[in-house]
C-alpha cells in the first residue's frame, strides 16, 4: 500500500483502484476507508485514490493527536495533492470527511476542479438538524419491521433521554436497507476506529462555521451534493441548506438510499457520481 510523509513526518497511507481520471476520496467518521470499498463500482470509471486519515486504517497515529482536529486534516490532503503531483484535483468525500472537504475547498479553492459530497456532515458550516426533521425522515420507515423500536429510541435521543441502547437500536436509520451487508458495515464501525482519534477531530476549534460559509460563498468549481431520501444522519432538508452555501452546487436525492448510497443502489449512484464529473 502506498504511503506519503506528511508536513510533520507523520505517515499517511492511501488506497489506489481502477482507471481512469485521478479522483481523490475522503471517507468518514475517522474510520478506517475499507468501509468505501470502490464505491459501488466507481472504480470502473475513475482511479480512486482513496486516503486513509491520519490515525485511521494503515496511516500512523501520530504522537500529537491534536493534528488529527478536522481543520488540521487539510493540510494532509493538500500533501496528498503534492504528492500524486496533480496541479489540482476532483475531490469527494462522505459523512464527516466532507467537513475536512469543505474547508479544504474554501483555504484552496483554485486546487479543486469538482467537489462531490456524499451524505455530508455539516457540522463545518454550522447548520443544526432539528429534532423534527430528523423524526419526519424517520418517519418514512414507518413500514418496516424494525420500526417501532427504533422510532422509539430516537424519540428518547432526540427528548434527552438517550441510553446506549437508545443509539443502537436506531442504526437501521442509516441504511436504505437494513440487510446483512448493512447490519456488518454497522458491527465493524467500532472496530475500524481509534476512539481518541475520533475525539480529537471535533476538539474544540476544529470548525468555524462564519469564515467557512463566507469562503464557500466564493468557491467557483462545481459540486454535487448526493443525499440519500431516507438518511437520517444527513436528511435532505439540511443537505439542501448545505447546497445552498455554494454557486454552483447540484443537489441530488437517491430514493430509498440512506448514509451510504453506494450500497443501496450502486448503479444509480455511480450512475450521478459519474455524469457530473464528466
Amino acid at each position: 500500500m502506498p504511503t506519503f510523509s506528511s508536513y510533520d513526518g507523520t505517515k499517511i497511507a492511501y488506497h489506489v483502484s481502477g482507471d481512469g481520471p485521478p479522483l481523490v476520496c475522503l471517507p468518514g467518521g475517522m474510520r478506517d476507508s475499507v468501509y468505501l470499498g470502490d464505491l459501488g463500482g466507481l472504480s470502473a470509471h475513475r482511479r480512486l485514490i482513496i486516503l486513509d486519515l491520519r490515525g485511521t486504517g494503515r496511516s500512523e497515529v501520530p504522537a500529537d493527536l491534536g493534528t488529527c482536529r478536522c481543520d488540521r486534516l487539510v493540510a494532509d490532503v493538500e500533501a496528498l495533492r503534492e504528492h500524486l503531483g496533480l496541479a489540482s484535483m476532483d475531490l469527494l468525500a462522505h459523512c464527516a470527511g466532507a467537513n475536512v472537504a469543505i474547508q479544504y475547498a474554501s483555504e484552496h479553492p483554485d486546487l479543486v476542479d469538482a467537489l462531490t459530497l456524499i451524505t455530508p456532515s455539516v457540522l463545518a458550516v454550522g447548520i443544526e438538524i432539528s429534532a423534527d426533521v430528523r423524526l419526519r425522515t424517520a418517519r418514512l420507515r414507518a413500514d418496516e419491521p424494525w420500526f417501532p423500536e427504533a422510532y422509539a429510541a430516537l424519540e428518547a435521543i432526540t427528548a434527552g433521554r438517550a441510553t446506549d441502547g437508545s443509539w443502537e437500536a436506531v442504526a437501521p436509520f442509516l441504511h436504505g436497507r437494513w440487510d446483512e451487508a448493512a447490519q456488518a458495515l454497522q458491527a465493524a464501525d467500532a472496530e475500524q476506529k481509534n476512539s481518541e482519534v475520533v475525539r480529537a477531530f471535533g476538539a474544540e476549534g476544529a470548525f468555524r462555521p462564519a469564515g467557512t460559509r463566507a469562503a464557500l460563498a466564493r468557491f467557483t468549481a462545481p459540486v454535487l451534493l448526493l443525499a440519500g431520501e431516507v438518511d437520517l444522519n444527513s436528511p435532505p432538508p439540511a443537505m439542501a441548506e448545505l447546497a445552498a452555501l455554494f454557486p454552483r452546487a447540484e443537489m441530488v436525492t437517491q430514493p430509498g438510499a440512506g448514509h451510504h448510497p453506494w450500497l443501496d443502489d450502486a448503479q444509480r449512484f455511480v450512475t450521478t457520481v459519474t455524469t457530473f464529473l464528466d
